[in-house]
């Protein structure tokens, strides 16, 4: 047989003698000795194949390993020596670890050389490769969505190319120099818009009507109307451009935007229906709550700021944490609020009437506010109070740190995910020859939007893109030509990785 020798040894009585299989392997260096009774233990992976490979099948050796030496008997194989250390693990222990360090895709790559499924993958190493897999997905749905963003799609008619050029126009800052001007301007009308809207509340810069009342200075209002004016104009733009009005519409910024154009159109509709209308004191009090809603527009800057979105998104995924620090806040409420009144009620010039009374005292005592409008006047009173806040500052304490983590992690994760697309866009264009490397480089000083453009000109062949290195030195993931389409994330996953 092959390279296989076969060690007579006699068992423990000295009267008979048997034979086990040895073969000598060579993986990247790494020499080692492996038994045929121990490689059977599980006979369809690519060892207990090599084992009982039948002498003078030259074409079945070369297709179970890379070479053979038939001067020292060894099977080399030009696989990574520190990840067949754990492969071989499986025939010892029945289950295999991967060892810190090693590339999780890499690993199941060589676990799939070695023919070995992944149910012998033990538990904790396969959450780690659920970890690498969706970060892989995200970053593969990010490079997607950057070569749909710059070069849309070839066959679609005039109407259908002008509507996605203005939707990159309103919605991607990064795709050209005019989309980021459109941005910058938006986010300055913003912030005049809020200035406005609180400098129109100080009484020395206010005038009186006809009849005496204080109303917002006329140049405000006319700065006002023309901030409205801007944006009614992006968020009609935005929604004409938009390739799923009933999704653009039911979107929670969207929603915002409404809002905060809204109450200036409503309030002109009120006042365009007469004096006598305006004079009704409920509608009073409807146009001065729809003014107030105009606060609303200050969220539109989360639209141009990713650290406010990072912030909005770790708050939700740090829903529990924040259940938790109510429902403690809420016991805590409660018992103390109780405690107070019962200790209180009793004394003659008590501020604790009742316990729903007492909620106030023990929220903003729990919190360490402590206004001093409700305090408690009895001994036993004053040791509730020192008692409830010291247990407030616990409550508080003990799920903010898991919300800070959250947010850290889903920070330092958005930015290896940006990082990592704008590498592999950059890699194509390294690969697309030096003339569109110098483009690519200089453009990327200018502001790295046109470093896409120069490789989207290229990318119409399959090019590579080293996302994963091979086990074997060979290039890892091929990135899509514009050709390519994908039904679902998955399927572009399933693309990137295999």
């Amino acid at each position: 047989m092959w390279g296989i020798h076969r060690t007579r040894y006699a068992d423990c009585n000295g009267s008979e003698a048997s034979e086990e299989t040895e073969i000598v392997v060579n993986i990247g260096g790494l020499k080692q000795v492996l038994y045929g009774d121990v490689l059977n233990r599980y006979p369809e992976t690519r060892l207990a194949e090599l084992v009982n490979c039948s002498p003078g099948t030259s074409g079945d050796l070369s297709s179970l390993c890379d070479d053979y030496d038939p001067d020292t008997g060894e099977f080399y194989f030009d696989r990574d020596p520190e990840a067949f250390k754990c492969i071989i693990e499986l025939y010892d222990y029945g289950e295999i670890h991967m060892k810190r360090g090693v590339c999780p895709i890499c690993f199941m790559k060589e676990m799939e050389f070695w023919k070995i499924d992944s149910d012998f993958l033990d538990e904790c190493c396969k959450s780690s490769l659920k970890e690498v897999e969706d970060e892989l997905a995200e970053i593969a749905e990010k490079v997607k969505t950057i070569l749909v963003d710059r070069e849309g799609d070839p066959s679609a008619g005039g109407w259908q190319r002008f509507q996605v050029y203005l939707w990159r126009l309103m919605e991607k800052p990064e795709s050209s120099l005019a989309a980021r001007i459109i941005a910058v301007v938006s986010f300055f009308f913003i912030l005049v818009s809020s200035v406005v809207m609180c400098v129109g509340t100080i009484p020395d810069l206010q005038v009186e009507d006809a009849e005496g009342n204080l109303m917002e200075h006329p140049t405000l209002e006319v700065i006002e109307t023309v901030c409205i004016g801007w944006f009614t104009i992006e968020y009609v733009l935005r929604l004409i451009s938009s390739p799923n009005k009933i999704k653009f519409v039911l979107a929670f910024m969207n929603i915002i935007d409404f809002m905060a154009i809204m109450p200036f159109y409503v309030v002109l509709i009120l006042t365009s229906l007469g004096a006598g209308m305006m004079e009704l004191a409920n509608v009073q009090q409807a146009v001065q709550a729809l003014r107030i809603m105009r606060i609303a527009r200050i969220f539109k800057l989360a639209r141009h700021s990713s650290g406010l979105q990072t912030l909005t998104s770790a708050l939700k995924s740090s829903l529990k944490e924040l259940g938790l620090l109510l429902m403690y806040m809420g016991v805590g409420v409660f018992l103390f609020s109780a405690l107070g009144y019962t200790m209180e009620q009793n004394h003659p010039d008590t501020l604790f009437t009742s316990i729903p009374q007492s909620f106030w005292w023990a929220v903003i005592t729990m919190t360490t506010v402590g206004y001093g409008d409700v305090y408690p006047k009895t001994t036993l009173g004053r040791c509730n109070a020192a008692v409830s806040f010291l247990c407030g500052v616990i409550a508080i304490a003990l799920p903010i740190h898991p919300i800070i983590n959250n947010f850290v992690i889903f920070y330092n994760k958005q930015q290896v995910l940006e990082t990592a697309a704008r590498h592999e866009i950059e890699l194509m264009a390294l690969r697309s020859g030096d003339g569109h490397l110098k483009a690519a480089c200089s453009s990327h000083k200018a502001g790295g939007a046109a470093v896409w453009d120069n490789t989207m000109r290229s990318s119409h062949s399959d090019t590579y893109i080293p996302l994963l290195k091979d086990p074997r030195g060979g290039a890892g993931i091929q990135t899509p030509s514009m050709d390519t389409s994908f039904e679902s994330t998955a399927e572009a996953t399933e693309y990137f990785v295999s």
